[in-house]
């Protein structure tokens, strides 16, 4: 096999993880994706509450537990995907959903210690944490096994699929978190916890898979060489997705336009619509030349809404900024899987996210920072800024070498 050029799904690596029915394998693969997102979901309306009002903790506690899970899944990053490139993507996923049920019963267990709310909130803490290592070898595990089934040539459409689980299960998850914590307390949050990924759990458990073949992995820096550029320009971008996440609704109140969900919602639609209709661009026209176009695109957005003067330019700039920055991830992922080494893609795709992961983590406090020294409008500024230095890494990347060659299916 020509090291150089991925392989395509002829190869002995990936056929030997054939299914007769990919589609409907790949379906439940992704279906456990949705389903750990749709658990953390349920709990984020909620969990402040639950935390700060029933157990009487303060915000600072709450931080703590809601932040626990986000650090646990950055660090089980590298971890799931050395796991995933050895084991397979199958038990990658499926100790994922063991995990996400171990964290369901951490908070059934915290409910009867209420009367001890240092205890009962340390419980909390933990099945967070528990929460952030599933959610990492989940999604590593779905990408590793959903790669073994359709071949390499499908790595933007499968990390597409990926997201669409991921942001679905996000929008659905929140409102019936609230609507169940409302009418049965913060009980039916762990009990969905639970049951959901056992049914998920036992749907994936007799699926066929063939364990990969031992093979001898490249060092962990090699696999982050392969990866580090795409990965800063997957951090660049996502500022933008930050922006709009923390400051957006502060901004239009401001300056009193609304209503506010519309936003969320329009950029959930541009989002899911981009996804939906273009999600197979990577794969067919190259991948740094999607990430061009989509991140311009984005930071064309950003730039709309720091010059609005009216709310319908500004919905316009967020239309924008979701349309684009929806497929910045999978192409820049594109780039980063090829580079990699056959036997640590999975490991690279795990590296590659933690960039991810680090831009959300610290882009929000920078931007708060921004917002008061020089004004909510001035977030968008520099959010513009630093989207637009994305750009710069897509053109780096091209000019690195030329995009391989697409793969037919």
């Amino acid at each position: 096999m020509n090291p150089t050029r991925p392989p395509s799904a002829a190869d002995p690596a990936y056929r030997d993880h054939a299914t007769d029915r990919p589609l409907r394998s790949v379906t439940l693969i992704l279906f456990a994706v949705f389903v750990a997102f749709f658990i953390t979901g349920l709990a984020m309306p909620v969990l402040p509450l639950h935390v700060h009002t029933g157990l009487g903790m303060s915000t600072l506690i709450v931080g703590f537990v809601t932040g626990s899970q986000f650090a646990a899944a950055l660090i089980s990053r590298v971890w799931s995907g050395n796991y995933a490139d050895s084991r397979g993507g199958k038990p990658a996923l499926l100790a994922g959903l063991v995990a996400a049920i171990v964290s369901g019963l951490l908070y059934l267990a915290s409910l009867p210690l209420a009367g001890a709310p240092v205890l009962s909130v340390t419980l909390l803490l933990l099945g967070r944490a528990v929460l952030g290592g599933a959610e990492g070898f989940i999604i590593t595990g779905a990408f590793s096994w959903a790669l073994m089934m359709l071949g390499p040539q499908s790595t933007g459409r499968i990390l597409s699929w990926i997201g669409i689980a991921m942001y679905s299960a996000f929008a659905i998850a929140a409102p019936i978190g609230a609507s169940l914590y409302s009418r049965y307390g913060f009980l039916a949050i762990g009990l969905g916890t639970v049951l959901l990924p056992l049914a998920s759990l036992l749907l994936t458990y007799p699926m066929r898979f063939v364990a990969p073949r031992p093979a001898r992995r490249p060092p962990l820096i090699q696999v982050i060489g392969a990866v580090w550029l795409p990965g800063i320009g997957l951090a660049f971008a996502s500022v933008g997705f930050a922006a709009i996440n923390a400051f957006v609704s502060l901004f239009f109140v401001e300056r009193g336009w609304g209503p506010v969900w519309l936003v969320f919602t329009i950029y959930s639609g541009s989002f899911m619509l981009s996804r939906v209709l273009f999600g197979h661009l990577p794969d067919k026209l190259g991948a740094t030349k999607v990430a061009l176009l989509f991140v311009s695109m984005e930071a064309t957005g950003q730039a709309v809404i720091w010059l609005a003067p009216q709310p319908e330019i500004a919905f316009l700039g967020v239309a924008l900024t979701g349309f684009g920055y929806s497929l910045v991830h999978p192409a820049f992922g594109v780039e980063a899987v090829m580079q990699a080494p056959l036997q640590s893609r999975s490991l690279a795709m795990g590296a590659y996210t933690t960039f991810l992961d680090l831009a959300l983590g610290t882009a929000a406090p920078v931007l708060g920072f921004v917002a008061n020294r020089g004004g909510l409008r001035s977030v968008y500024l520099a959010s513009t800024l630093v989207v637009a230095c994305a750009i710069i890494v897509a053109i780096a990347l091209l000019c690195r070498r030329k995009d391989p060659e697409p793969l037919s299916p």
